[in-house]
């Protein structure tokens, strides 16, 4: 998908991000009106703003929106979904972690061996050398 986009859509720094004037739902109608308003009276279009790239951004924006808010959509959905299978492999990880522990304290067969290698998540370095916890 990213190789059939890659020659219509711009990746932009975090610098360009931060300092480009942008569009928000209060302005988009505001740049439709002007878009009209251009067209009907041109008189009052200054001569350092190119009509023509005027048009093809306003229709860029205006054919992009509605696919940016259908994907902004489909990610939020997707995000959802992957957050709670996480959630709920997580929380049935850890109670098969809890009852191997639980099963290794009382020398159950191979639970200490499984326990010993999945406690390593939960294990801390110390802080006096300046590595924090393990990840």
């Amino acid at each position: 998908m990213q190789s059939i986009l890659a020659p219509y859509v711009v990746a932009l720094t975090p610098d360009q991000r931060r300092t480009l004037p942008k569009m928000s739902d209060g302005t988009e109608p505001f740049v439709g009106k002007v878009v009209e308003y251009a067209d009907s009276n041109p008189q009052f279009l200054p001569p350092f703003v190119n009509k023509e790239e005027f048009d093809k951004d306003w229709e860029a924006v205006s054919s992009l929106l509605p696919l940016l808010r259908l994907c902004t959509q489909i990610y939020d959905n997707l995000s959802d979904t992957t957050m709670l299978a996480g959630s709920e492999a997580y929380v049935s990880a850890l109670s098969y972690y809890n009852s191997v522990k639980q099963a290794a304290k009382v020398n159950v067969p191979d639970a200490k061996a499984i326990y010993e290698d999945l406690r390593k998540r939960f294990e801390r370095r110390s802080r006096s050398n300046g590595n924090g916890p393990l990840v």
